[in-house]
């Protein structure tokens, strides 16, 4: 009989990948990630040399930030007013799939069996998650955990983050692909307690802050050329602003204000309120809030700049490459200035946990906020740069950090969703559609418990992490020949 054709193994890798990415924000399949996870991690497992198993892991992952980045495609194409210019996004994607290759590589030169190989694979991806949050190159798309927001499993991050989260789906994978029968009953204990920690939560109690957040709907690239003008803007943004309910404080977006320096008084705005601000001199991208008085009474520098869009990356070793794309642009590429220590902004006693756009996927910069007494975390953003599952994926990663810190979240932005978000990490109020500026009145909870994940961070879920890959490295030699 003549032999079926098999489907050659990159093939197989990726479409095990593109599966992966249908479980990820913002599709609502998140409980299938540990199944689809675990096939792959089995599939690359048996390859039988550990640049195949490298190779196995690459084209997955790149399949996975193609499909799950699709939009930052797009956002290329439209950047340099040239479509196909998007096709740079897939050196992203391959760069992605390089450092979980990598990652594979050496687990599959220390680890010999396949059952032992996925454990130390569930592992040392979860390592690489947590690497992807650190470093001038952090981007931390896809992190699995985020998989899990639809659930009340996600609750388990104010004990060990997001990264957690994601432990769970590792571990459960793991367990499966190894078709081990005494991990998967371990792993499901473990799902059973974190289900029942996740319906448990309760929201937390503590007084009222009347706030007003406004959506904007300027075009991000028009505000950047200068095509629309800052007067412009500030004139659609006041009438909407004025007016509030008594004690309300006003949130405006990322970059609402754009100052040659920055000031001591903004008379113009109408305080009291927390707005982005962008200056030139120095070149920085800011939150800043105003009292009653106008004065200023405190200033986040952003803290984590945007990869090739606010900073260059080793901009002077890597000179002669930047240097063809700014000679098609026709101007030279620069960095703002990032913050170093982030602080809560303080208006009428409140301390503000307050930090811009992309800060939000850090957990880092919420983390600190929190631990310094900020009762409320205040997110000004722009989502006018991207569409579709960009905006929401932004949105969905912002959440989490609300749970992480059982703090409620107020975000002011444009083109994007605007609203409340309570500390279990549900919208309460937001509104993501219209095509004028909307303004919305939100009552958010002022409160103050540090959580577990406040205090130690991401180190229980790396130590769980290690320890599969602990477990892995224990049965390297396991069933070699099985």
């Amino acid at each position: 009989m003549p032999r079926r054709p098999h489907l050659p193994p990159p093939a197989v890798s990726a479409l095990l990948g593109v599966a992966l990415a249908l479980t990820m924000p913002p599709l609502k399949t998140g409980l299938l990630a540990p199944f689809v996870l675990a096939a792959l991690l089995w599939y690359a497992a048996q390859a039988p040399a550990p640049r195949q198993v490298a190779g196995r892991v690459w084209w997955a992952v790149f399949a996975l930030t193609t499909i799950h980045l699709w939009w930052l495609t797009a956002f290329l194409g439209n950047i340099f007013s040239f479509p196909p210019a998007g096709v740079l996004a897939f050196a992203l994607y391959a760069l992605e799939g390089g450092f979980f290759a990598l990652m594979a590589y050496v687990v599959a030169r220390l680890v010999h069996s396949p059952r032992g190989r996925v454990w130390a694979l569930a592992g040392g991806w979860g390592v690489v998650e947590y690497l992807r949050f650190l470093g001038p190159l952090a981007f931390p798309w896809p992190t699995l955990g985020y998989a899990l927001l639809p659930t009340p499993l996600i609750q388990v991050a104010d004990l060990g983050g997001v990264l957690l989260a994601s432990v769970l789906i590792l571990g459960l994978a793991a367990a499966l692909a190894s078709r081990s029968k005494k991990g998967v009953l371990t792993v499901s204990l473990v799902w059973l307690a974190a289900l029942g920690y996740g319906l448990t939560r309760t929201p937390g109690e503590g007084p009222e802050q009347p706030m007003r957040v406004l959506r904007t709907t300027f075009d991000s690239f028009g505000r950047a050329t200068g095509y629309v003008s800052p007067e412009q803007q500030f004139s659609q943004m006041l009438p909407v602003s004025q007016s509030r309910p008594p004690g309300s404080v006003l949130v405006w977006s990322e970059t609402a204000l754009m100052l040659p320096a920055p000031p001591s008084t903004v008379p113009q705005f109408p305080a009291p309120g927390i707005t982005g601000l962008r200056t030139l001199t120095p070149d920085q991208n800011s939150v800043i809030s105003v009292n009653t008085d106008g004065q200023v009474t405190g200033q986040n520098v952003k803290a984590k700049l945007v990869p090739f869009g606010e900073e260059f990356p080793f901009y002077r070793i890597l000179k002669p490459v930047y240097g063809l794309f700014e000679k098609a642009l026709g101007f030279e590429f620069g960095s703002l200035e990032a913050a170093r220590t982030v602080q809560p902004l303080s208006l009428n006693g409140v301390k503000y946990g307050t930090y811009v756009c992309y800060d939000s996927v850090f957990p880092w910069v919420a983390r600190q906020l929190a631990r310094q007494g900020a009762g409320l975390l205040v997110n000004p953003s722009n989502d006018g740069w991207y569409q579709g599952w960009g905006v929401q994926q932004h949105f969905w990663m912002g959440r989490v950090r609300a749970i992480e810190q059982r703090r409620w979240l107020v975000r002011s932005v444009n083109l994007g969703v605007a609203g409340a978000v309570d500390d279990l990490g549900r919208p309460v109020q937001t509104v993501d559609r219209g095509d004028a500026v909307q303004s919305l009145d939100v009552r958010p909870k002022l409160l103050g418990r540090q959580t577990l994940y406040a205090r130690l961070g991401d180190t229980p879920a790396l130590a769980l992490l290690l320890a599969l890959v602990g477990v892995g490295v224990w049965r390297r030699r396991e069933g070699i020949h099985s």
